[in-house]
Formats: structure tokens, sequence, C-alpha cells
């Protein structure tokens, strides 16, 4: 929960529109292939300084490029667009967007195994009454 001064200064500095999506105020460091917005402010609570906004409704962790998420979790300090290594699309083995999560899909992996069983399941069998 914010106080009420800091939540002040917010809306003071990314007026009231934007507010009521975000409700944080800070710097715009990019944006990614999917529409994914990036935010900084230094000002924040440690490891609380960084966030996203998605540009789906329905958003998933996943959606964000390999690059952003390093940048999201404080293992580089720059953003993808200044660093060469973090640029999306540089390697051919780069695929075009990211892949969607598939859990609780029929996508998902799901294994399966190819080894004879080493038990049995015991099936019983009712006798007849006489």
């Amino acid at each position: 929960m914010s106080t009420i001064p800091r939540t002040l200064r917010n809306i003071r500095k990314v007026g009231i529109k934007d507010y009521l999506v975000q409700m944080w105020a800070g710097t715009y460091m990019g944006k990614d292939r999917a529409g994914n917005k990036f935010f900084e402010n230094g000002e924040e609570l440690p490891l609380r300084t960084r966030w996203v906004q998605y540009a789906q409704h329905d958003f998933d962790a996943a959606q964000i490029e390999p690059g952003w998420h390093a940048w999201m979790s404080y293992a580089v300090d720059t953003v993808p667009g200044e660093d060469p290594l973090l640029t999306a699309g540089t390697r051919k083995f780069e695929p075009a967007l990211p892949k969607p999560n598939y859990t609780q899909t029929r996508g998902a992996f799901k294994t399966y195994n190819t080894t004879k069983s080493k038990l049995t399941a015991w099936e019983p069998v009712a006798a007849p009454r006489s």
C-alpha cells in the first residue's frame, strides 16, 4: 500500500489516465516485439524498481523476450536495445516471437513410458457361487 503523498506524486507525474492503468510513475525504457512496455524507477524499494505493462489483457510471463527478461530480473543493467548481445532477432536459432506457455492446454508437454512394466496389476475374478 502506498502512502498518500507518494500516490499524489505518482498521479502528478503520469497523469490520471495513465495512473489508473499502471499506478506507478517511472521512466519508459523500451518496448519489445510483442508490444510490452518496460519501465524503471530508481526511487522505489529495492527489487521493485522495474516493471512491465503487458500489451494483452490476458498476459503470460512467457511473453517477455529473453533479453528483456534478463533486464527485468536484474541480471543485466542495460536494456536490450543498447546491448548487442541482448538484441532480439540477431541469432538464427531464435524464434520470431516467444513461444507461448502451453500449460493446461492440449499442446502441453506430456511424458510417456516406452518400457515394459515390471509389475502386473491384479485383476480379481469372482468365483461363481454354487
